[in-house]
C-alpha cells in the first residue's frame, strides 16, 4: 500500500503542483521557483541548529539582496498563499485515492465481517448483535476547520476532477484556488456552523449510512419490514445545541438550527421521492407516490400542511411496497426500500441535537430559583441533602418571575427541547450533557429542572449525560454513579428510558490535565468500573467518547482502540465526537465515511462476535498498566507544574493567537479572565498550541518516562509481550507514534540558547528523544509508524509541503519576542496568523 501511495498520490501531487507555475496571477512563477529554496533552507538551517532569523537572512541575502522591509513581507506572504493551496492540492488527490490506498474490503469492512460471520452460528451472532448494536457519530461544533464553504466545494470539484484525470478542469480549478480567499474574514455564528456541517450531511451521511444497512440487510436476508433496529447509525449535532462556554449559542439559536435539520432532510426525501415518481407508474402506485412527494413539499414550505410526522410518511411508503409486491411483482422494490431505510434512519429529525452546558452554570440557575422560593442555608447542607432539597421542590416555572437573564435563558433552553420534540420527533433533542460533572448533585441539577420544565405524567424524554473530563473526576465517576442509581426517582426514569445511562467521558481535557497515558488508562479504568457499577443496579451504561482529530486528544487510530476494549467494558454502542478536519478527512465523502463507518461498527462489535477470552488484559496485565500510567503521570505533572509552564505558553507559542483566527463561534478560554489561567483553557487552542511549534506534548510527553522507569524496575520484558499480544497496549503506543512523527524539535532549537526558556525547552527535547527511543525499542521497530507506511508516507509529506510555513512562523514569533522591529509589529502578527491556517490544515488532526 505504500508504494501505491507513492504512485498514485506522491507522484501526482508532484504533477499537478507543477501547474501552479503557469497560473496567470503576478509573481506567481518567481513565488513558485523560490519556494522550494525556502524549503531546502529552512530544512538545512534547521538541522544545523540555525534560529529562524539566521535562516530568513540568508536567504534574502542569496535571492533578494535589495529588497525592502515591504517587498521582504510580501514575499513572505505570498509563499503562504502558495503552501496553503499546496496543501488544499495534496488534500484533493489523497481523497481522490481514497479508495485505492485504503482496501475497501479489508479489515474492518463489511464485507470482510460477512465473510467472517459465514458459519450459521456467527451469522445468528451477527444477526443477534446488529438488532441490538449502535454507531453514533456526532459532529461538533468546535473549530478546527480552517477552509470556508466556498474552498471545501473547490476541493471537491478538484477532487472529482483528479480521479477522471481531467488536466484542463484541475488547472481551471486551481485558478479558481488562486483567486479564492482561502480564510474566513469573520467569525462564523453558531448557526452559520450549523449550516456548514448540513453539507456533510445531505451531502455524505445520507447516502453512506443508509447504504450500509441496505447491504447488510441484502446479504443477511432480512427483509426491510422485518428490521427494527434503524439506530444501528445515529448522527449526532452539536452546533447550535453546545453553549459550553458559547454565549452566542441561545435557545433561539437552538430552535433555529432544529428547523435547519428538519428543512434540510425533507428536501432529501423530496428529491429521492421525484427520481421513485419516475419509477413507480404503475397502476395502485403512480397516484399514491405522487401524493407522497406533494405531503412532502408541503411539509417543507407550508407550516402545518403535509406529513407533521415522519411515521406518516412510512405508513404511505409501506402502502406503496405492499401493492409492489403483491400486484407488480416487486419491481423497483429495492430503490423503494432503500428510500424506506432513509426515512427510518433519519425521521424528521436527521441529526440528534444534544445540549450541553457546564455543571456550574447550571448550578447558577438553582442557586436563583431557591432565592426566589426563598430557601435560606442551602451552602451548609451535605450533598445528600442538597439532592434530597432539589427534588422535592416542586415549582410552575413559568410563573417563576426570574430576573437573572442568565437563568432565563437556561431554563428556556430546557423548553426548546420540548419544542424541537414536537416538531422534530423524540430523537430531534433528547439529550443533555453535563461538562464538568463532578457529583450527582450536578446530574440531579438538570433532571430535576427539566422534570419541572418538560416533565409530563408519562415521564420525562430526555437523557441526562454526565460527562467526566479531569483525572479525579474520572477516577470518582463510579462513585458518583452509584449514588445516583440509588436515588428513588432517578431510578423510575432510568427504567422508563429502558434501563439505560448514557455516560461521556472527555479525552480532550483529561489529556490536558494528566497527560497521554493517565488520561487513556484512566478512562479504560473508568470505564470498568462504571460498567461494573451500572451492571449491579441493572442498567446498561452506554459510552459517549468526546473524541477530537489527534491522539492528544482521543484520536488516531479510534477503530482498533474500540476492537480493543475487552469483555470488562460494555459494548453496546459506538458512541464519539468527531470534529473539524476529522470531519472533512475521515467522512467528507461517501466512500471515505462508508469506510470509517464501517471500521467503527466491526470494532464495536468485535468482541460479542468474534472475541475470546484470551484477548481481554489480565489482572496482572492492568497491574503493569497502572504502574506505567502512574509513571508517565508523574512524568507529566513534572512537566506542567514547572513554574515555566504557563509562561512558554502564553509568551512563545501562537496559543494568544487562536481567538482570532475566525474559524468558529466559540472563545478560546471558558471564562473571560484577564491573563491565561491553564484550567479555562479549552482543550483545542492548548493542544493546536504545542501542534503548531511541532513539539506535540499533549500526545507523548511521559511515555519516555514511563518506558525507562519501567525498565529501571525489570518491567520492560513484559510492555514488549504485551505489546505483541494486547490490541489495547499495541493502539495505545501507535496513536502516540504518530504524534511523535509529527513532531519536529529543529524548528525550536534555538530556544534551547534563550535565557528565560531555554533549560525548559532541554526538558520537553529530552522527554520526545527518550520517548521515541524507548518506542521504537519496546514495539520492535526500526522506525516510527514503520506498521503503518500509508499514513506514515501522508504524515511525511504533508509535513515536507508545510516546512517553510514552520519556518516563516518561527521566524515572526522570533521577531515579535525580540521587540526589535516595532515598527512592523503588526506584519509580524499576520504572518503568525495566516501560518496558522496552513500547518494546521496540513495536519488535518492536529487540534
Amino acid at each position: 500500500m505504500a508504494s501505491a501511495f507513492d504512485q498514485i498520490v506522491s507522484t501526482r501531487y508532484h504533477i499537478y503542483n507543477s501547474l501552479f507555475l503557469n497560473l496567470p496571477f503576478s509573481n506567481i512563477y518567481r513565488t513558485g521557483t523560490l519556494l522550494p529554496f525556502v524549503q531546502q533552507y529552512a530544512e538545512d538551517g534547521f538541522e544545523q541548529g540555525k534560529d529562524p532569523q539566521d535562516i530568513a537572512e540568508q536567504f534574502f541575502s542569496d535571492f533578494a539582496p535589495q529588497a525592502s522591509a515591504d517587498e521582504r513581507f510580501n514575499m513572505l506572504f505570498s509563499f503562504i498563499q502558495y503552501a496553503e493551496r499546496q496543501v488544499v492540492l495534496f488534500d484533493s488527490i489523497e481523497d481522490a485515492a481514497f479508495d485505492k490506498v485504503n482496501d475497501l474490503n479489508g479489515k474492518g469492512t463489511v464485507s470482510a465481517l460477512l465473510v467472517r460471520a459465514s458459519s450459521d452460528e456467527k451469522k445468528a451472532k451477527l444477526k443477534r448483535k446488529l438488532e441490538e448494536f449502535s454507531v453514533r457519530v456526532v459532529l461538533t461544533a468546535h473549530p478546527t476547520q480552517f477552509y470556508p464553504g466556498n474552498v471545501l466545494a473547490i476541493i471537491n470539484d478538484l477532487e472529482e476532477s483528479i480521479r477522471q484525470d481531467d488536466l484542463a478542469g484541475i488547472n481551471q480549478l486551481l485558478q479558481q484556488l488562486g483567486k479564492t480567499p482561502i480564510i474566513n474574514r469573520e467569525k462564523p455564528t453558531p448557526f452559520e456552523e450549523a449550516v456548514s456541517l448540513c453539507w456533510y450531511l445531505e451531502n455524505v451521511f445520507y447516502h453512506a449510512a443508509p447504504q450500509i444497512v441496505s447491504r447488510l440487510l441484502r446479504e443477511l436476508h432480512v427483509p426491510v419490514t422485518d428490521w427494527k433496529n434503524f439506530n444501528l447509525f445515529r448522527i449526532g449535532f452539536w452546533p447550535g445545541g453546545d453553549r459550553d462556554g458559547n454565549p452566542f449559542v441561545t435557545h433561539d439559536i437552538t430552535l433555529k438550527v432544529a428547523a435547519r435539520l428538519k428543512e434540510t432532510i425533507l428536501k432529501c426525501y423530496h428529491r429521492d421521492l421525484r427520481v421513485l415518481r419516475r419509477r413507480l407508474t404503475f397502476r395502485g402506485v403512480d397516484n399514491l407516490i405522487v401524493e407522497t412527494e406533494r405531503k412532502v413539499y408541503e411539509a417543507i414550505y407550508f407550516d402545518g400542511k403535509g406529513y407533521q410526522r415522519a411515521d406518516e410518511l412510512l405508513g404511505d411508503l409501506f402502502r406503496i411496497r405492499k401493492i409492489l409486491e403483491e400486484e407488480h411483482d416487486g419491481l423497483f422494490l429495492n430503490q423503494l426500500d432503500s428510500f424506506i431505510i432513509k426515512v427510518s434512519m433519519f425521521g424528521f429529525f436527521f441529526a440528534s441535537m444534544d445540549i450541553r452546558q457546564d455543571s456550574r452554570k447550571n448550578q447558577l440557575a438553582w442557586d436563583e430559583l431557591l432565592r426566589i422560593a426563598k430557601v435560606k442555608n442551602v451552602d451548609a447542607l451535605s450533598e445528600e441533602q442538597k439532592i434530597k432539597l432539589i427534588l422535592k421542590t416542586k415549582v410552575d416555572l413559568r410563573k417563576f418571575k426570574v430576573k437573572d437573564p442568565f437563568v432565563r435563558e437556561l431554563i428556556e433552553t430546557v423548553y426548546s427541547i420540548e419544542k424541537i420534540q414536537k416538531e422534530n420527533g423524540i430523537q430531534g433533542c433528547h439529550r443533555y450533557v453535563i461538562s464538568n460533572c463532578g457529583s450527582a448533585h450536578d446530574v440531579i441539577n438538570v433532571f430535576q429542572l427539566a422534570r419541572l420544565a418538560i416533565g409530563t405524567k408519562q415521564g420525562l424524554a430526555l437523557d441526562v449525560v454526565p460527562l467526566f473530563e479531569t483525572i479525579d473526576d474520572l477516577k470518582n465517576a463510579a462513585e458518583v454513579m452509584e449514588t445516583l442509581y440509588a436515588i428513588p426517582e432517578y431510578q423510575k426514569h432510568l427504567q422508563k428510558r429502558g434501563s439505560r445511562q448514557t455516560i461521556m467521558l472527555g479525552f480532550s481535557d483529561g489529556t490536558k490535565d494528566g497527560g497521554y497515558l493517565r488520561a487513556n488508562w484512566s478512562i479504560f479504568r473508568a470505564k470498568e468500573n462504571l460498567t461494573r457499577i451500572s451492571r449491579k443496579y441493572g442498567i446498561t451504561v452506554l459510552f459517549f467518547d468526546g473524541r477530537g482529530g489527534p491522539p492528544a486528544r482521543g484520536g488516531g487510530n479510534t477503530h482498533d482502540f474500540y476492537a480493543s476494549l475487552g469483555s470488562s467494558i460494555e459494548d453496546y454502542e459506538v458512541q464519539l465526537t468527531v470534529q473539524g478536519q476529522t470531519i472533512s478527512s475521515n467522512f467528507g465523502k461517501v466512500t471515505s465515511c462508508r469506510f470509517n463507518l464501517e471500521q467503527l461498527l466491526s470494532a464495536g462489535i468485535e468482541q460479542d462476535v468474534f472475541g475470546e477470552e484470551s484477548e481481554d488484559l489480565t489482572a496482572e496485565d492492568k497491574a503493569l498498566l497502572d504502574s506505567f500510567a502512574d509513571a508517565g503521570y508523574r512524568a507529566y505533572l513534572g512537566l506542567k507544574l514547572h513554574e515555566k509552564f504557563v509562561p512558554y505558553l502564553e509568551k512563545i507559542t501562537p496559543l494568544s493567537f487562536f481567538g482570532e483566527t475566525n474559524i468558529g463561534s466559540r472563545p478560546v478560554k471558558r471564562n473571560a479572565s484577564d491573563g491565561l489561567k491553564f484550567e479555562d483553557l479549552r482543550a483545542i487552542p492548548f493542544v493546536g498550541a504545542w501542534a503548531q511549534m511541532k513539539q506535540n506534548i499533549p500526545g507523548f510527553y511521559g511515555v519516555g518516562s514511563a518506558l525507562d522507569e519501567m525498565k529501571g524496575q525489570g518491567q520492560f520484558t513484559k510492555l514488549k509481550n504485551l505489546y505483541k499480544r494486547s490490541l489495547f497496549f499495541r493502539t495505545l503506543l501507535a496513536n502516540s507514534m504518530m504524534s511523535l512523527t509529527k513532531t519536529y524539535y529543529p524548528a525550536t532549537r534555538y530556544l534551547a540558547q534563550d535565557k528565560e526558556f531555554g533549560a525548559f525547552w532541554n526538558i520537553m527535547f529530552e522527554e520526545f528523544e527518550r520517548s521515541r527511543q524507548r518506542v521504537l525499542e519496546v514495539t520492535s521497530l526500526g522506525e516510527l509508524m514503520e506498521n503503518n507506511p500509508v499514513n506514515r508516507a501522508s504524515v511525511k509529506l504533508r509535513e515536507r509541503i508545510v516546512l517553510p510555513l514552520i519556518a516563516i512562523q518561527q521566524f515572526a514569533l522570533q521577531r515579535l519576542r525580540s521587540g526589535e522591529d516595532k515598527k512592523h509589529t503588526r506584519e509580524y502578527q499576520k504572518l503568525v496568523l495566516r501560518c496558522m491556517f496552513g500547518i494546521i490544515n496540513a495536519a488535518r488532526n492536529s487540534a
